[in-house]
């Protein structure tokens, strides 16, 4: 038989081989990682900004980890339905979620089948670019004070067409219909391209949406630029004034970032975050959001889920002074 002494130093022994063991588990991931292919889930079809976003920083992010970054494009009632599949995910580091604007906007109007706000750890925001004002070329305005005054004149006469109800455009057009203090008429659509469409054509009067998407059409003629919605001119419409110099306070911008799984460990957080904001300050990635006008962002997962929270409260207040509501 042991003796006791002998018993105590044998069972100290293993208490130390389990200690390193388990020590050893934790830190094995975050080193190998990633092992295999990375899921980076789109919860949107393939062509919006999203998408467009995302793609981008797979491609690199693929040759930074060495692992193919696949984007997983699961679109479907207003991105609930790729968000869940990422909540519910193992969370390894495998599988990680692309999320937009949409995401804080979500909150406010759903029942979500996840919690915004332990479903997910942060990892890194990726860029943020400005809504815009865009107008039918015919519509007797020049700028967001006109637009203002015409719509106190002519209550219920000007429509504005969004992505649909609850949509980024949506919401965006009810933050500036109700800090202008006008009525007015929406008219929703399976989409961002089919209300741009519209505009172009003169069937809807306006359209507040991504600078991304409306771009090319101011600079052809098709659309009319009023104001952007950033809290700084756009670089890449130098001359066309805020939506705030017209409409003091007003600002609404779209933005993108990476989640993962609540679970997922700390160290690979860390890893993403790096090997990410490393991909965001490359000259290629300025050039390529500047064209786009949007605009990159190194940020920490602290200063992600900062945004996140205060994006949430701003948008839930939109949604309640709107009344807007879900089908």
């Amino acid at each position: 038989m042991l003796s006791k002494f002998k018993l105590r130093a044998l069972l100290a022994a293993c208490s130390l081989v389990t200690l390193c063991a388990a020590t050893l588990a934790q830190a094995q991931p975050a080193e190998a990682y990633p092992s295999k292919p990375i899921r980076l889930i789109v919860p949107f079809p393939p062509g919006g900004s999203n998408d467009i976003v995302g793609r981008y920083v797979a491609n690199h992010l693929s040759e930074r980890l060495g692992k193919q970054v696949v984007i997983d494009n699961r679109g479907g009632a207003g991105g609930l339905i790729g968000t869940e599949t990422a909540a519910n995910s193992i969370a390894d580091g495998h599988t990680l979620l692309l999320i937009s604007v949409a995401y804080a906007m979500n909150a406010s109007i759903y029942k979500l089948p996840y919690d915004p706000n332990k479903s997910f750890a942060r990892v890194a925001q990726l860029g943020t670019g400005p809504a815009v004002l865009a107008t039918y070329p015919g519509l007797p305005v020049n700028s967001v004070k006109e637009l203002i005054a015409l719509g106190k004149a002519k209550p219920n006469t000007i429509v504005y067409a969004t992505a649909g109800i609850g949509s980024f455009q949506h919401f965006a057009s009810e933050l500036f219909r109700t800090s202008a203090g006008l009525t007015m008429v929406h008219v929703p659509y399976k989409g961002g391209g089919p209300a741009m469409i519209d505009t172009i054509a003169g069937q809807a009067h306006m359209s507040i949406g991504s600078l991304i998407q409306f771009l090319p059409h101011f600079r052809t003629g098709k659309l009319k630029a009023l104001g952007t919605g950033g809290a700084k001119r756009a670089a890449v419409l130098p001359d066309v004034p805020t939506i705030g110099e017209g409409l003091p306070g007003y600002e609404a911008n779209n933005w993108w970032g990476i989640l993962a799984p609540a679970a997922t460990s700390p160290a690979i957080i860390k890893k993403l975050n790096t090997e990410i904001n490393a991909i965001m300050v490359l000259p290629e990635t300025q050039k390529r959001f500047a064209s786009e006008g949007a605009e990159p962002v190194s940020s920490t997962p602290e200063a992600f889920s900062k945004l996140i929270s205060s994006e949430m409260i701003k948008w839930a207040g939109v949604a309640k002074s709107a009344n807007i509501k879900a089908d």
